[in-house]
């Protein structure tokens, strides 16, 4: 996946379409991070990124990041269809990759201690 294609997903958007993808997000990350558990070998942060979009004190440009590139991680059809088995989180890797490496220093030790715990949750599910 080219860079060019990263930036264009990867843009904050419109107050409007923050709040719609917030709302995708919201209603569907769970479920995905569950089946993707296995396909990303970074799901703490990805889970710390989560908590980070969703506070109300992350800057708004952040919060816009975060929620493209975690928008692209829960639609099923995308560049890669997420049921390719070995391939399908291939594409949502890179984006949120590029997604948390650009907002690193806004993701606090709260928002990765809530990911801890939600990750401690997940295993008792499993």
């Amino acid at each position: 996946m080219d860079d060019v294609k990263i930036g264009e997903i990867l843009r904050p958007g419109s107050t409007y379409e923050q709040r719609a993808r917030e709302e995708t997000v919201r209603a569907r990350f769970w479920k995905t991070a569950r089946k993707a558990a296995k396909s990303i070998p970074f799901l703490d942060e990805v889970i710390a990124g989560y908590y980070c979009a969703l506070d109300p004190a992350t800057p708004t440009w952040v919060r816009g990041t975060l929620l493209a590139a975690l928008a692209y991680f829960v639609m099923p059809f995308d560049i890669i269809p997420d049921f390719i088995v070995g391939l399908g989180f291939t594409d949502d890797a890179a984006v949120l990759m590029a997604a948390l490496n650009a907002i690193r220093n806004h993701v606090t030790p709260a928002h990765r201690e809530a990911a801890k715990k939600a990750i401690a949750d997940l295993d008792k599910d499993n």
